[in-house]
């Protein structure tokens, strides 16, 4: 559990890494985009591998009582929600997820609620479904983006969906029990399905935590669909195994219903394995990367409100992302990126591609070896000096 370690990860299939060219003009950007991390996996999922591959069958695979039970107790012991093992269905992700989830719940043409600058496949798993995207955006205040609730009951009486980014990728915010409570009450009132993205739920930096939505009450978790994954926990993200926890046996029902018209459903033989492993063995793994990105974290802000004050970072309560507001500078969006990665040679993901309140932000993946991030703030200094 070395994280300071420099794994070169060029030449591996790896998107963030060889993937520079193509999204950022020039090779040589540090990257700082793809929310995965530049840490290897833990020791014990990559021994359920070798043990596997000394096996050398590789043939299909199930989701099995032993892999299921894992689920359920990882959620329990890390989020205090009792699970039961029918309720869960597998995906190749969230995002396929989501997508599966929009088809079953909804019909063309309805509306379905985001809450920009959010996660952007969320837009493009409505629009490519036929529904309509409604924004209901939020605000910073007190140094967190917040849901503008009153915009929220307004938007919700015509909707049937509210895609739910839990905790919340960019912002880092992470939706107190009185928040989800609201949500719920609106949700009730005006009979939506809420999509509950919770693929960040294990990466909370105390004194925040993590509370699934479903798990707030029974008439919440009867409307809730929630999906969740080990990929970031545990950096596995390329393994594209998922899964969704519905208890409402209705919505099961027309879950799963997409789940076998499109085929989707089976198992990858590596991606069980690896989640398995990962949540039997691995919260020790866990804790100590929390530490690390912890102390990222607090080294990045730091350092830039000493050394770049134009600069205004919300502190994440959760994900390793920072959310960086650069709209002082009174750039624009293009000169903004250009400043990044044509003068500091860091490769950032542009604000204006998580929608409506993007416009002049940032988002930086300080999942690195912290070498790497006192080399990329150094250069965005020398940039803005």
């Amino acid at each position: 559990m070395n994280f300071d370690q420099q794994l070169d990860r060029t030449g591996t299939k790896c998107e963030k890494y060889d993937n520079r060219e193509l999204i950022f003009g020039r090779e040589d950007v540090i990257p700082m985009w793809v929310a995965d991390m530049d840490f290897a996996a833990p020791e014990v999922v990559i021994e359920a591998f070798r043990k596997r591959l000394e096996h050398g069958v590789l043939g299909y695979t199930m989701l099995d009582s032993s892999c299921r039970q894992a689920i359920c107790n990882w959620i329990s012991q890390q989020h205090d929600w009792n699970v039961s093992p029918d309720w869960i269905s597998l995906t190749p992700g969230v995002v396929p997820g989501v997508n599966l989830a929009i088809q079953a719940f909804s019909e063309p043409g309805d509306e379905v609620i985001v809450q920009p600058p959010v996660y952007y496949p969320f837009f493009a798993a409505v629009k490519n479904n036929n529904r309509k995207l409604i924004y209901n955006q939020l605000k910073i205040k007190h140094g967190r983006l917040e849901i503008d609730f009153e915009e929220l009951e307004r938007q919700a009486q015509k909707a049937r969906l509210l895609l739910l980014c839990s905790p919340h990728n960019p912002g880092g915010s992470v939706w107190t029990m009185q928040e989800l409570e609201r949500i719920a009450e609106i949700c009730i009132k005006n009979d939506l399905i809420i999509l509950s993205d919770e693929i960040h739920a294990d990466i909370v930096f105390n004194p925040a935590r993590h509370i699934p939505t479903a798990s707030i009450s029974s008439e919440t978790a009867s409307r809730t669909i929630t999906f969740m994954s080990a990929s970031k926990t545990f950096n596995i993200a390329g393994l594209s195994t998922a899964y969704a926890i519905t208890s409402d046996p209705d919505m099961q029902k027309r879950f799963k219903g997409e789940l076998a018209k499109t085929q989707v459903g089976y198992c990858n033989l590596f991606g069980i394995l690896g989640l398995e492993a990962a949540y039997r063995d691995g919260h020790p793994w866990l804790e100590k990367v929390m530490d690390y990105l912890k102390t990222n974290i607090d080294f990045a802000i730091d350092y830039i409100n000493q050394n770049i004050p134009e600069i205004k970072v919300l502190r994440p309560q959760a994900t390793y992302l920072l959310w960086l507001d650069c709209r002082q500078l009174g750039l624009s969006q293009s000169d903004l990126v250009s400043l990044f990665v044509d003068k500091a040679g860091v490769g950032l993901s542009n604000g204006e591609i998580f929608g409506p309140g993007g416009e002049g932000f940032m988002r930086m993946n300080l999942a690195c070896p912290k070498s790497t991030l006192e080399k990329a703030l150094q250069q965005i200094k020398l940039a803005f000096d």
